[in-house]
């Protein structure tokens, strides 16, 4: 039996409803991965939810600098960094400089630049932050922007998100930063009825597509449900566009399978009964 890789997760916890690390931990976790979680906030439950003054929104930024000197104390070292849901603009400073002190040769750095959906910014992300998280996507070595996100990267207008391979190759490519890092634009329609993701590999330089049935909801959390499966498949040795078929593949049949529950949207896909399928 291998060791299991160690990935370093950076991601908020809800309290209420899947996503960020409640979605992240599991997934890597039956993915044959160990998980050391830096937490960034604690909410009470996620943003998609109806807001309430009885709402909580815990910022952790100054624990996550004590956690990381402990860390490294410690003697952590990780396979694969992977970060989400910032708290605060002062955490960007905080992840870079996370990343300066457990980088290795070897460490596969993924960015998932959490700033929003449908065109706006969540209600937590000031502009700011939105504006920084470039800086912080710069020291990635993948970065998994929704459509909204790769946009404010780009600092396009979202009416601009272009509808065809093409355009959504230059897109790919310009977010590549001159092919130092590796894409995927998940979101990406590229026919009526289907949905899935497009990527620009920085391995082999070429673009690549997956497609898949547009089930009839939207759920939360199903960006991070994405990228921890494209993460794990990677940490596997998958190429990047196998990785994201995986991963396309993967949330398609948790979704399709919570809408014949009849779940709540807003609790998010229910992954669980599904992670054998993760299992090599």
């Amino acid at each position: 039996m291998k060791r299991a890789p160690e990935v370093a997760v950076i991601q908020d916890l809800s309290g209420f409803g899947r996503c960020s690390a409640t979605i992240a931990l599991p997934v890597l976790a039956a993915m044959g991965n160990r998980c050391e979680t830096l937490l960034t906030a604690y909410l009470s439950a996620h943003t998609a939810y109806p807001s309430s003054d009885r709402a909580v929104f815990l910022d952790l930024t100054d624990e996550m600098t004590r956690c990381s000197d402990h860390w490294a104390q410690l003697g952590a070292s990780f396979e694969a960094i992977y970060s989400g849901f910032l708290g605060s603009e002062r955490q960007i400073d905080v992840l870079r400089a996370f990343i300066a002190r457990f980088r290795r040769p070897n460490t596969l750095v993924l960015v998932d630049p959490v700033m929003g959906d449908h065109g706006k910014p969540y209600s937590t992300y000031t502009p700011a932050l939105c504006q920084r998280m470039g800086a912080l996507a710069e020291q990635a070595d993948i970065i998994t922007p929704n459509l909204t996100e790769a946009a404010l990267l780009l600092e396009e207008p979202y009416e601009a998100v272009p509808s065809g391979e093409a355009g959504m190759a230059a897109w790919l490519e310009r977010l590549s930063l001159g092919g130092r890092r590796s894409v995927v634009i998940t979101g990406v329609s590229l026919s009526n009825g289907e949905v899935g993701a497009g990527c620009w590999d920085r391995e082999t330089g070429r673009v690549s597509f997956s497609q898949t049935r547009q089930e009839p909801a939207h759920f939360p959390g199903t960006g991070d449900l994405f990228a921890s499966v494209l993460l794990g498949s990677l940490l596997k040795g998958a190429p990047l566009p196998q990785s994201m078929e995986r991963a396309v593949s993967f949330v398609q049949t948790c979704a399709a399978a919570t809408l014949e529950l009849g779940t709540p949207i807003l609790d998010g896909v229910q992954f669980e009964p599904l992670l054998h399928l993760l299992m090599d």
